[in-house]
């Protein structure tokens, strides 16, 4: 692999030296922290890049283990968690939530929940920003909360909270957090740097979050999207997600840390069958539910925990960041950052990936 241009660390594969020009174009750009890329082909990393700042002063720069917040890139770490459940026969995917979680009153499976057709987008009853730091007052509320629609019968992403619906199924089960068992089953033993409720040395190496002036856009979404993500309040307040607390609760659905080369790995070890059964990372990636978002305000196809269409799975994360499993070419890669703005550096990243492996650029 070679060495990497100024403003940059990292490497690339001999003929990926594309992906390091863009990259280091990347960063230049960057208004305040950094960001890290990795891509994973045919069994190697064949992209593993990072730059910028870890902090908003831009004193320490980023380096190979800074840990990163990419938002909904975090679901599919909590969805697998899961999933590891559901391979031990102890979770039906097609059994009610009740099942499980005896208190919770909307007659919807773990397949619905997992596939943002639950109904459960939205906490109405009106929370402080200290609720995000309550695992109980989160889960009561979801408990009793009435379903945006009959579950089955629509979308709707739970951007907030589906980590608290698939982290309370995975603690009444296990009697472990959702993060512990993603560093015991999935994380520690495939060695991916990525974790939900950060110790004391990872809050170290973390980097700060900065969201771009006019970002994120608030307009032209769905009739849920304004309830679905302003309560509890906070989570787009760079004081909060930046905080100590924040970074050391459990709020599986946004606030999983860690480093792009981990999410590629997560999906090179999902499709290679290492981490779950083939068959149920199949279903994974299917899609299970389609339809137009109540909170997003677009056609959205969803697997479970997962995007789903047929160019590949994955989950794209507010503020940029992204992990994807592409068909064509069999890649995965991995974008995160503290820079919070649009998708178009991941975009231009993955486009000069897709040079590099001789396929045509993603349509516009």
């Amino acid at each position: 692999m070679t060495s990497v241009a100024p403003l940059t660390n990292g490497a690339v594969a001999p003929g990926f030296e594309a992906v390091r020009e863009v990259f280091a174009d990347v960063i230049a750009a960057s208004p305040s922290t950094g960001s890290s890329f990795a891509a994973w082909h045919d069994g190697r990393l064949i992209v593993d890049l990072w730059g910028g700042y870890a902090d908003v002063g831009r004193t320490h720069p980023w380096t190979s283990d800074t840990l990163a917040m990419p938002y909904s890139v975090t679901k599919a770490f909590a969805a697998t968690a899961l999933l590891t459940l559901v391979a031990d026969g102890l979770v039906d995917l097609d059994a009610q939530v009740s099942r499980y979680w005896s208190e919770f009153r909307t007659p919807a499976t773990l397949r619905q929940v997992l596939s943002h057709s639950a109904g459960i987008v939205a906490i109405t009853e009106p929370l402080p920003t200290a609720a995000w730091f309550d695992w109980d007052a989160i889960c009561a509320a979801l408990a009793a909360q009435e379903p945006a629609f009959a579950p089955g019968e629509g979308v709707g992403e739970s951007a907030w909270f589906f980590g608290h619906l698939v982290g309370e199924i995975v603690r009444r089960v296990s009697g472990r957090t959702l993060g512990t068992v993603l560093r015991e089953r999935v994380c520690g033993p495939h060695h991916l740097d990525f974790a939900i409720g950060l110790t004391a040395s990872e809050l170290a190496r973390t980097a700060d979050a900065l969201w771009r002036p006019g970002f994120p856009p608030m307009d032209g979404r769905g009739p849920w999207h304004e309830a679905a993500l302003t309560n509890p309040p906070g989570g787009y307040d760079n004081a909060v997600i930046n905080s100590a607390a924040w970074r050391a609760s459990e709020i599986p659905a946004i606030n999983g840390h860690g480093t792009a080369s981990s999410v590629a790995s997560l999906y090179a070890a999902l499709e290679s069958g290492a981490l779950l059964p083939r068959s149920l990372v199949t279903e994974m990636a299917s899609v299970q539910a389609s339809g137009w978002d109540v909170v997003m305000g677009d056609e959205r196809a969803w697997g479970l925990g997962v995007a789903a269409d047929d160019s590949g799975w994955g989950m794209g994360g507010l503020g940029g960041s992204l992990g994807w499993w592409a068909h064509d070419g069999a890649y995965a890669i991995g974008f995160v950052t503290g820079d919070l703005a649009d998708y178009d550096r991941q975009t231009d990243l993955e486009n000069a990936v897709r040079a590099g492996l001789g396929l045509p650029p993603l349509a516009d």
